[in-house]
């Protein structure tokens, strides 16, 4: 495998650690003027292209792909952008850790997929084995179970303090 691909594939998970751990640390970094979502959503749209990139890198693309690709990178899509369309910026990252407050959404995919939004980017990953090497969809893969392990515990003591909406 080559380490930088490795490398690149990881990338956001030590962010998305840190930040769920020590929310009120980043809050402070950005400061009053900056919303903490806001520059999270920036942060992790770089590292998401980080990843791709990566991905990219270590891929033999060929056309057209399996049938099996569009079924299941479709359903993945769909279900990151009804997570993204139900919650916003501020749910989907990490709003209620940054003192926000968050209303809970029982809408389809909640209530019938736990981690909605890492599932679908587990379904879309696997769509990728058409062009991927299988051991860099399964480092991305053991990262977003990592972090849904992380993220099963909410601890509200380590919530940052209230911001304004």
């Amino acid at each position: 495998m080559g380490i930088w691909a490795c490398v690149g594939v990881l990338s956001p998970f030590p962010f998305y650690f840190f930040l769920w751990r020590n929310p009120q640390i980043w809050v402070d970094l950005c400061g009053r003027q900056r919303d903490p979502c806001r520059i999270m959503a920036l942060v992790s749209h770089f590292l998401k292209l980080v990843q791709l990139e990566s991905l990219f890198s270590v891929s033999a693309f060929s056309w057209p792909p399996p049938l099996y690709f569009w079924s299941l990178f479709i359903v993945g899509q769909f279900l990151n952008f009804r997570v993204y369309q139900l919650l916003g910026e501020s749910g989907t990252y990490y709003g209620v850790r940054f003192g926000r407050s968050i209303p809970w959404v029982t809408e389809f995919p909640f209530g019938v997929i736990n981690d909605p939004q890492y599932i679908g980017s587990l379904v879309s990953l696997v769509a990728c084995l058409a062009w991927v090497p299988f051991s860099y969809i399964l480092l991305w893969i053991i990262g977003y179970v990592f972090m849904i392990v992380v993220e099963s515990v909410e601890d509200p003591e380590t919530r940052a303090k209230p911001i304004m909406s």
